[in-house]
């Protein structure tokens, strides 16, 4: 019939008759009369700082706690942040909360979290907590990158990089992250048809960054396969308007009608080109070897009329050697003494007589 409840320095009684709450009890011996066992003593360490309880609301409501410990009720759109004895303890979700506040030191930091976005002077303590796990999200733009926010579909910002960080179960969260450097984008394999019909094989390349981060992720749902098509399509587009000679003479006019085209579309797309060009051009097997024939025949034509034009310049010097020498009897007897010295260096000289004037004309001359 009679109970007895010791109380430790640290310890707390929740007294509960017939299911309501009706006390606390304190450090001490307490008796009890209960022939009927209707009562019952929950005895409760306050070295845990938080008094978790079935019946908090009822054991808040007798207003018991007012001196004892810290109590938060917290709203859908709140949440607080616990520092027991200065270290970062928990983070509360919309509810009840109570806090023993006599051995240990409390602080209570309470957060409207319709800013869904979550910035704190001890954010890195606090992503480190497991129970950031439930209540937070993080997103990390990394060097060279940059992120784009949305919020409940709706575009909010974009984001340096750095570490991100927001309270989950607010709204959608979607960050979608970018790479700012240069990059290279390989249109390889494409088979065009020039106007005059032949097929070629053409592999181009583009250099490119991104300019605008937010157009980019909104204009098209995959910006680089934008920038491929829209590189194919002025690819043969310029190509096709050409004939094959006109093509493989002014290549350098190709690749800068192409990159201006594609330039101007990239634009649109949050894009900046750096480069573009044509890489490689692959002719068909039968039309490499008819180029072949083509070049070599070229090649012969020219040799032919370099050689005639060397013929054509020497027996014009001879012409008007001749007519020089016809018009001056001393220079034509100087050029007959320079050959005749040239024989004679030879050491041996062979005369050979036969029609009656010319061995005259040969004796005078010796």
């Amino acid at each position: 019939m009679f109970r007895i409840v010791k109380i430790r320095s640290f310890e707390v009684g929740l007294v509960f008759q017939d299911g309501e709450f009706r006390r606390l009890l304190l450090e001490g011996r307490h008796w009890f009369f209960d022939p009927l066992r209707k009562m019952r003593i929950e005895v409760v360490s306050q070295r845990e700082p938080r008094l978790a309880h079935e019946k908090l609301d009822m054991i808040v409501r007798s207003g018991v706690l007012t001196e004892q410990a810290l109590v938060l009720d917290l709203k859908d759109h709140e949440r607080a942040l616990v520092w027991v004895d200065g270290r970062f303890a928990d983070i509360l979700l919309p509810g009840l909360h109570a806090f023993w506040t006599a051995h240990r030191t409390i602080k209570i930091e309470v957060v409207d979290v319709r800013d869904v976005r979550f910035e704190h002077a001890e954010t890195a303590t606090i992503v480190r907590h497991r129970a950031a796990l439930i209540s937070l999200e993080m997103h990390q733009v990394e060097e060279g990158r940059a992120g784009v926010l949305f919020l409940d579909g709706k575009y909010v910002a974009t984001l340096r990089p750095g570490r991100y960080v927001f309270w989950r179960g607010v709204a959608h969260v979607q960050m979608v992250q970018l790479d700012l450097r240069e990059t290279n984008l390989d249109v390889s394999g494409q088979e065009i048809m020039t106007a005059d019909k032949v097929t070629l094989r053409m592999n181009a390349v583009v250099v490119y960054r991104i300019a605008d981060a937010h157009r980019a992720v909104t204009v098209s749902d995959d910006v680089r396969q934008a920038l491929y098509r829209e590189t194919q399509l002025a690819l043969r587009a310029v190509v096709g308007a050409r004939d094959l000679d006109a093509f493989l003479t002014d290549k350098d006019a190709v690749a800068a009608e192409m990159e201006q085209i594609v330039r101007r579309r990239a634009g649109a797309l949050g894009i900046e080109i750096v480069a573009a060009g044509v890489r490689d051009v692959i002719l068909p097997g039968d039309m490499k070897d008819l180029m072949n024939k083509v070049t070599e025949a070229r090649k012969a034509a020219e040799a032919n009329l370099i050689v005639r034009r060397e013929e054509t310049a020497a027996m014009r010097s001879q012409a008007n050697t001749a007519k020089l020498l016809e018009n001056n009897p001393t220079l034509m007897r100087l050029r007959e003494l320079e050959v005749l010295e040239k024989i004679a260096s030879a050491g041996h000289l062979n005369v050979v007589l036969g029609e009656q004037g010319l061995a005259q004309r040969v004796v005078n001359l010796l």
